[in-house]
């Protein structure tokens, strides 16, 4: 492994951690060394990542965590200095999505999407930073989306969620900078798995697979790479965020998404 990217000794804090992309995360930190520590609402799915960490000899543990509860985003946090000393990397990856035109979305589902996807991430940068300030140094990885930089019909909850993560980066970038706190944001686009497979759903949950190609499809129409994203494409990302490669980066916003966008 480069040395740029090689994280020994340091310590991860993954929140969403049992979504496709928070368990890529997980595994892809824990390859460059991290020191992994995992929070989810889902906890059964928590437990699966969990045990892949643990399975390669990653001394991994975890706490189910509420993301629209500050307390138990603190006490995760918390816990992690409590076991590893210290928090280097902070990846806010918990999200949700609702599909609704403006004038049919309902304020509960309003009210939802923005306390886990904007207090959510907001909680966890008051708790990261709590840990960093004190050893001069961390990464904090936020999880934005394409949907923050274009219009997509019927995502304007989601997008306006987003694109107040967006905001949120820049604007702690600039409070945290002198504290030698880097913050950014990834903003991916078609990612395989979750979210993406929510229009080809049946009523009973199972996957139509049919209809997932043709998301697949018109996904690939849309980026000149014509193809689509995997977890790990985010993960790589989030590797980056957190490595000493971009030490001189930080208020930015990385886009994985095939060209579909160039913002």
């Amino acid at each position: 492994m480069i040395d740029t990217f090689d994280l020994m000794g340091r310590t991860a804090v993954i929140v969403g951690a049992g979504s496709d992309i928070g368990a890529a995360t997980a595994r892809q930190l824990a390859r460059a060394g991290a020191k992994i520590v995992l929070g989810d609402v889902d906890e059964k799915r928590l437990a699966a990542t969990l045990q892949l960490l643990r399975a390669v000899g990653n001394d991994a543990f975890g706490l189910r965590t509420d993301v629209t509860k500050r307390c138990e985003v603190d006490a995760l946090v918390r816990s992690a200095v409590e076991r590893f000393g210290r928090v280097d990397i902070m990846a806010n990856l918990a999200g949700i999505i609702h599909d609704a035109l403006v004038e049919e979305t309902e304020e509960a589902d309003l009210d939802e999407i923005l306390a886990v996807n904007l207090k959510g991430v907001f909680f966890g940068c008051q708790a990261a930073l709590g840990a960093m300030r004190g050893q001069g140094s961390g990464s904090i990885v936020n999880m934005a989306s394409s949907a923050a930089f274009a219009p997509y019909p019927a995502l304007a909850g989601y997008s306006i969620s987003k694109a107040g993560v967006v905001a949120l980066t820049r604007v702690l970038a600039a409070e945290v900078g002198p504290d030698g706190i880097r913050v950014n944001a990834i903003a991916p686009g078609f990612i395989e798995g979750g979210m993406t497979t929510r229009r080809a759903r049946r009523a009973d949950g199972s996957l139509d697979e049919e209809r997932m190609e043709t998301e697949r499809t018109r996904a690939r129409r849309r980026n000149p790479l014509r193809t689509t994203g995997r977890p790990e494409d985010v993960a790589n990302a989030v590797l980056y965020l957190a490595s000493d490669a971009t030490r001189y980066l930080t208020g930015q916003v990385l886009h994985p998404n095939g060209g579909a966008l160039m913002p």
